[in-house]
């Protein structure tokens, strides 16, 4: 067999431990103490060394020590005094729990001779720890429908403590649907529960809070509570019901589609699958809602499913069914009316009801000419109209009745300033924004007969060649009737009058229909200068409007005259031939004769020129004659060579075209101064003075014309320029008719000598007697800018060439 060092070792330790029980058991005692739970540090809990027999003065080197058991430092002992004392808190529940007994065992142990003790210190409890219950709440479910009588079991409460400590009774919060049951059994356990009393209504009270206290008996009394929550479970008893039985809802028309009308919320006393509710339209309500609206079951929500018009339907009146999900199935109902709210989306509209046209132009003022209508399918202020009329005159609108309007004539018409018009009704409505539809009427005036016709100027001149052909065209007269048809239907006709001692029809016509006048026969110049008379324009209304226009026809000379001598164009006797005696002695420029002769035409035609024609055969004559006077004078002294017989040929010639000429023979005897008879001498005489006097006369008539005349162009062109210049003033003359003189290329003017015309020309007194030469000048217009002509180029009619014209005021 073979020892090993480890085996040694632990034959040792074997040794020991038997030696030292033997020594405990030789020097074992017993010591009992007892000591409350929860005392405060140092609490006093015996004199352990001196129970012990142990003298204070040894503990210390015989190495007293205290040893507990997993709890050594509950207890501790002063060595000092030898006193045990509690060193920390004794919590008796947690060292025994629910034992009856609770004690700490110690071991003392000291050396030199070793010795061990025993002690045992008994805790003893206090009642420091409530009842508790294992929960704070307990929950019970209680179905509405049990009975009363009906025992609901609960959890009792538990209490750490011992003994009278942990007697615990019970008591409920009062409820008059529960009460508390507490058995006791024969195991000494305790059982509660609740009792239901009378029945439960869970839509009345779906839920019942009782508090259960537990009361220990100690002193002093500490309890514990528990919160019972009775839930009542539900059964179907109870049908969906909405808060309202009838729901108004208001919606635009003009809401988009899939726009929630109203959410209804029904509710149900019950809950779980009794509480979940889905809606429905009832089984009465007509397909046109079921077509505009639609309903969502689950969420209740009322949605537009077409486009709403208020125009068609503004409301909608329906049951709505709210259904459970119980066994059975409760149903609940309500009413909903949907009024759908106008929206300004509907354009007035315009009816013309009645018209009465055309409108005469003389109607009375508030005559009535249309009749008018006007609607708006929309409501409220979006249907209220108002109607305005463009232009405001001369017609406006009265309102007769609601939304009826009738068109009159506020202010008076006149067809020739406007015939027709064109009228805009705007129609408006009140709604934001507003809509506006407008109506075009086109009102026709109707002509009355209120305006003669009217000649653009009073007066018209009208210059004729004289010896037309019969029939010849003159003029054409026009006059404006503004009125219109027959009204301005335009006839023409002489005022008749007495020219001399004929009838004014004797000379003129004037077509009734064209206005054109004719000449019947030819006219003579020297006959007739001037033909004043008047036309009369009527219309064709009823009753006829009329107007009178004159017209002055003036007679334009031609040269149809040859020259005439007068009777006594010499000394003697008269004829185409005259005998003059003439004296030998006489000296150069002797007038000896005057040839004289007259023309019946006027102007150039009229004015006469005098030519001394060559005799065939003759010497040079030794008298010459006077162009323009007709003088016969001698061109040198006479002698004794001079035939005593002189025949002198006088060409008495006009200035027309062609021109027309006369002749006239002298006959001149020469005698010596004491033969010549002295009748002849005093007639000779008595010429040649009368001759001397002519001849200074016509020197200075000449003179005269031409000055008067170029005075007269510049008075009239002084003239024009003052009256384009500024309006015109009444001067010395005053107003007066206007008369064209008119001059040919050759100078022939439209008045004789013989006929005395004034001629205002600016400031001063009028002239008289004048003659004037062709001016070159503008040709003279034949037709006015307004239509009236003179037509002197007409077949029948001769052509007056060249005219120039100046315009004046004759008086």
């Amino acid at each position: 067999m073979v020892i090993t060092p480890e085996s040694r070792l632990g034959s040792q330790r074997l040794l020991l431990s038997l030696l030292f029980l033997v020594l405990w058991e030789a020097g074992s005692g017993q010591v009992h103490y007892s000591v409350p739970e929860e005392v405060k540090h140092g609490t006093f809990v015996g004199r352990i060394a001196q129970d012990l027999g142990l003298e204070l003065a040894e503990l210390v080197p015989r190495l007293f020590r205290v040893a507990s058991k997993g709890r050594g430092d509950l207890l501790e002992v002063n060595l000092q005094n030898g006193i045990l004392f509690v060193n920390s808190r004794i919590d008796r529940e947690e060292l025994c729990g629910r034992s009856a007994e609770c004690s700490i065992h110690l071991e003392v142990v000291v050396e030199r001779p070793l010795q061990v003790f025993h002690v045992e210190v008994e805790v003893t409890d206090i009642n420091d720890n409530p009842p508790v219950f294992r929960v704070k709440e307990q929950r019970v479910l209680v179905y509405e429908s049990r009975l009363p009588d009906s025992l609901f079991p609960l959890e009792g409460a538990s209490d750490e403590d011992v003994g009278s400590n942990s007697v615990l009774t019970y008591k409920l919060s009062s409820s008059e649907y529960f009460t508390l049951a507490v058995k006791t059994n024969s195991d000494g356990n305790t059982q509660i529960g609740l009792v239901l009393r009378k029945s439960l209504d869970r839509e009345e009270t779906p839920e019942h809070a009782l508090l259960l206290t537990a009361t220990d008996g100690g002193k002093p009394e500490l309890t514990g509570a528990l919160q019972v929550l009775v839930t009542v479970l539900d059964v179907n008893d109870n049908a969906p019901s909405f808060p309202q039985s009838e729901y108004e809802v208001r919606i635009f028309e003009n809401s988009d589609n899939g726009t929630v009308v109203i959410r209804l919320n029904a509710s149900d006393a019950d809950e779980g699958s009794n509480q979940e509710i889905f809606y429905s339209f009832n089984s009465l309500v007509p397909p046109v809602v079921i077509d505009q609206f639609s309903m969502d079951s689950n969420t209740g929500e009322l949605t537009i499913r077409k486009t709403l018009d208020f125009e068609k339907v503004n409301s909608y009146k329906f049951r709505i069914d709210a259904t459970d999900r119980g066994h059975p199935p409760m149903v609940g109902h309500c009413t909903v009316l949907v009024k759908v709210l106008d929206v300004n989306d509907n354009v007035p509209q315009i009816s013309v009801t009645s018209l009465s046209l055309p409108v005469r132009e003389d109607a009375p003022l508030g005559t009535a000419i249309a009749l008018l209508s006007v609607s708006d399918r929309d409501a409220g202020s979006n249907g209220q109209v108002s109607c305005s009329l463009m232009p405001h005159r001369p017609f406006r609108l009265v309102s007769t009745f609601k939304n009826y309007y009738s068109l009159v004539l506020d202010s008076a018409l006149d067809r020739e300033s406007v015939s027709d018009y064109k009228l805009v009704v705007t129609a408006r409505d009140g709604g934001s924004p507003s809509l506006s539809a407008t109506a075009s009427l086109s009102v026709e005036v109707a002509d009355v007969n209120d305006n003669a016709p009217t000649f653009a100027q009073p007066e018209y001149t009208v210059f004729v060649k004289e010896n037309n052909p019969p029939g010849c065209h003159i003029f054409t007269v026009w006059a404006r009737d503004v009125d219109a048809q027959e009204n301005a239907r335009v006839s023409y006709s002489l005022v008749e009058r007495r020219v001399g001692e004929r009838a004014l029809s004797s000379y003129v016509s004037v077509h009734a229909e064209s206005g054109k006048v004719y000449a019947l026969q030819p006219l003579d110049h020297e006959e007739l200068e001037l033909l004043q008379f008047q036309v009369s324009a009527r219309d064709a209304g009823v009753p006829p409007l009329g107007s009178n226009v004159t017209l002055q026809v003036f007679v334009l000379d031609q040269n149809d005259n040859a020259p005439a001598l007068l009777p006594s164009w010499a000394g003697g006797g008269g004829g185409r031939e005259s005998e003059v005696v003439v004296s030998r002695s006489v000296d150069a420029g002797h007038v000896v004769a005057k040839v004289r002769a007259v023309d019946a035409d006027s102007g150039y035609n009229a004015w006469l020129s005098y030519e001394l024609q060559p005799a065939a055969g003759a010497e040079r004559s030794p008298f010459r004659v006077g162009l323009y006077t007709g003088e016969i004078s001698t061109t040198r002294a006479l002698d004794e060579a001079d035939a005593p017989r002189q025949r002198l040929l006088v060409l008495v010639k006009d200035h027309g075209e062609p021109a027309l000429a006369a002749t006239a023979t002298v006959l001149l005897s020469l005698a010596d101064g004491g033969q010549v008879p002295k009748s002849s001498l005093r007639a000779s005489s008595g010429a040649a003075v009368a001759e001397t006097a002519l001849v200074d006369v016509n020197v200075y008539l000449i003179v005269a014309i031409c000055a008067v005349s170029s005075l007269l162009v510049l008075t009239l062109l002084l003239y024009t320029a003052l009256r384009c210049s500024a309006p015109p003033s009444e001067g010395a003359c005053g107003p007066g008719k206007r008369v064209l003189l008119c001059s040919s290329a050759v100078g022939s003017w439209s008045y004789s000598q013989q006929r005395r015309q004034r001629v205002c020309s600016g400031e001063g007194p009028p002239k008289a007697d004048l003659m004037a030469f062709s001016p070159s000048l503008p040709p003279c217009p034949v037709a006015s800018d307004i239509g009236e002509r003179q037509d002197l180029s007409d077949d029948h009619c001769g052509k007056v060439s060249e005219i120039s014209c100046y315009v004046s005021s004759l008086f």
